[in-house]
């Protein structure tokens, strides 16, 4: 039997990123220090951009502060179409739950940023490539790793994938070493680049990853047929490195955190207010708007180098105030979620993850994690990471559904209090945290103990 052939026709969705897209969504994972340093910045960038005087800027007037009971009217953008869905749903990491909340240090994106465009200057990159290359720097975390899939950055700026990767590898070049990578394992070998006489190193982080991060250092030894000792040597020089690169350019222990927002209670009510005081109101220069109000007085290149200049303005003004708006409106639902809690902290956390906060406010998850993360919330009991109020939930034996944040202080408190010469195994953990009330898997030990960075029994032992 012949088939007939017929042409098929396949439909599909690409994701497509204006330049005011992903500008918005950079600047909505800024916290306020980095905020400030990227205003100050286009503000040197863009001449038809200006601070607006002191005397003339409104005190917050066009923009009241929002109370948790109230809806707001604003039209809101979709965002759920426009950032890209490559977070995960949980939080990255976790505080300590012995740790008194309130952070006095933080280390300054600010100044990571600052250097990498000091460095920049001694390039000689055309224009295209600076734009790649500061939409690069500005989407790197405080650790110093690329937040954001570099083809996104490639179709935002309309430029080839291939030109996006040739900026990023120039930036990896860049001090400190290590920088801008996309994950740790790349991260490793960028600075192994560096190092003299580290071929043996390069080979296990480039072939070997998994096993010798999971110390499977038997595995490692069968395959390529190294004795102990130039294993041993390669594990030095690999223990040796800088797993965070961008958090060494962080401000000294004297620095205090500058919360992103400020939450008080008034009555029943609690007052939200986004504090950007330090951020420099904007305007466009009403000198460049007179000059193409009167455009025929202007030759044709001027006129749209100016249009130019000035659509970046009004989209950056834009996600300025798409910002306040947005962690506002994400700020308004944790208080919801953990109305308890925020009435009186000695209270414990509810379970609450990031897909919670994304679906009653009707954005995507990768929205929230932008806002949430590296960014801090002043409470009259102290000053929160927003990453705080969120945790996993699961049931204990009688039925009661708790956080895991007081399932991994447990833990640790077990670790802590366990014979160093015969630490317990997963499943001896289980077994003592069943003892306690909660009923755990063995893999759920193994993950929570890694989130909590305690390694597995073996590596626990004492001489």
């Amino acid at each position: 039997m012949q088939l007939n052939q017929t042409q098929v026709h396949k439909l599909s969705q690409e994701l497509r990123l204006t330049p005011q897209q992903i500008l918005q969504s950079t600047i909505l994972q800024l916290n306020t220090l980095a905020l400030e340093a990227r205003v100050m910045q286009e503000l040197e960038q863009n001449p038809v951009l200006e601070e607006i005087p002191p005397e003339f800027e409104n005190n917050g007037e066009d923009e009241p502060q929002e109370q948790v009971t109230e809806e707001t009217n604003e039209r809101e953008i979709d965002w759920e179409e426009i950032l890209p869905q490559n977070d995960d749903y949980l939080p990255k990491e976790e505080y300590d739950p012995e740790q008194k909340q309130m952070r006095q240090n933080q280390p300054s994106p600010g100044g990571l940023v600052e250097h990498l465009f000091e460095q920049l200057k001694l390039l000689s990159l055309e224009e295209i490539e600076e734009q790649l290359a500061a939409e690069i720097i500005w989407n790197l975390d405080d650790r110093g790793y690329l937040t954001i899939p570099i083809e996104n950055i490639a179709v935002s700026l309309n430029v080839p994938e291939k030109k996006a990767l040739k900026v990023l590898k120039q930036i990896q070049q860049l001090d400190p070493p290590g920088i801008a990578a996309r994950n740790l394992q790349e991260c490793l070998l960028l600075q192994l680049e560096q190092i003299p006489n580290s071929t043996d190193a390069k080979q296990i982080v480039r072939n070997h990853f998994e096993d010798f991060a999971n110390h499977r250092f038997e595995a490692i030894l069968k395959t390529l047929g190294w004795d102990k000792e130039r294993l041993q040597r390669a594990k030095e020089m690999i223990v040796k490195l800088n797993p965070k690169p961008g958090a060494a350019l962080g401000i000294g222990d004297s620095a205090y955190v500058i919360p992103d927002l400020i939450v008080e209670k008034v009555g029943n009510e609690f007052i939200i207010e986004v504090n950007d005081t330090r951020v420099p109101e904007l305007r466009i220069s009403s000198h460049y708007l007179d000059m193409i109000a009167n455009s025929d007085k202007i030759d044709g290149a001027t006129k749209n180098y100016l249009k130019k200049k000035i659509d970046t303005a009004k989209w950056f003004i834009q996600a300025i105030y798409q910002r306040r708006q947005t962690m506002i409106k994400v700020m308004k639902a944790i208080i919801a979620k953990q109305r308890e809690f925020f009435e009186d902290n000695s209270r414990p956390l509810k379970p609450m993850i990031l897909k919670d906060i994304a679906e009653a406010v009707q954005m995507d998850i990768s929205t929230i994690s932008r806002v949430t993360n590296g960014k801090y919330v002043q409470l009259p009991s102290g000053i929160y990471e927003l990453k705080y109020f969120f945790s996993e939930g699961m049931m204990d034996e009688d039925g009661e559904e708790i956080s895991t944040r007081l399932l991994k202080s447990k833990l640790q408190e077990i670790i802590a209090n366990e014979n160093k010469q015969k630490p317990y195994s997963d499943d001896q953990l289980a077994r003592l945290l069943k003892k306690e009330g909660y009923i755990v898997a063995r893999r759920t030990v193994a993950k929570y103990r890694e989130q909590l960075k305690i390694p597995v029994a073996r590596l626990r032992r004492s001489i």
